[in-house]
């Protein structure tokens, strides 16, 4: 129950966010972070401005993927950058960056090694190794 109800709060925040900057509203820091990530995402908007989608439990083997977890891994991975842990990941970021020549486009790319990390680390129970992350980030420079 606890689950389901921060669950639900954070998807709010969201949805409350996206109304904002749809209004012309003013926002601090972390909802203007969440609207230019939304404002990435078109395939999401009708369902942020619908709040009876904030139940969907969105299962990977229905075929769904889950907005807000993909949202939030594009927030976490924009944090990383911005204070460069692992050590190395801004580098990465930027560089990627200049080859494939699209932000979004690269903050998936890396958004990919960033799951298969967390996937393992809950797998093994344990903590994600930053060095093989940061050195599978690595490896998207040479594709």
């Amino acid at each position: 129950m606890f689950y389901t109800s921060e669950r639900d709060k954070l998807r709010q925040f969201y949805v409350d966010t996206w109304q904002k900057a749809r209004l012309g509203l003013p926002m601090d820091a972390m909802e203007q972070m969440i609207a230019r990530v939304i404002e990435l995402h078109p395939e999401y908007h009708a369902m942020l401005n619908n709040e009876q989608h904030l139940g969907n439990e969105y299962k990977p083997e229905d075929g769904e993927t889950n907005p807000f977890l993909h949202m939030g891994m594009h927030l976490g991975l924009q944090e990383q950058v911005s204070m460069d842990r692992p050590a190395g990941i801004q580098a990465v970021y930027q560089q990627l960056g200049e080859k494939l020549g699209d932000v979004h486009e690269t903050e998936h790319a890396m958004m990919e090694c960033l799951g298969e990390s967390l996937w393992i680390a809950q797998r093994d129970q344990v903590e994600p190794n930053e060095q093989v992350y940061l050195s599978n980030l690595q490896k998207l420079l040479f594709k």
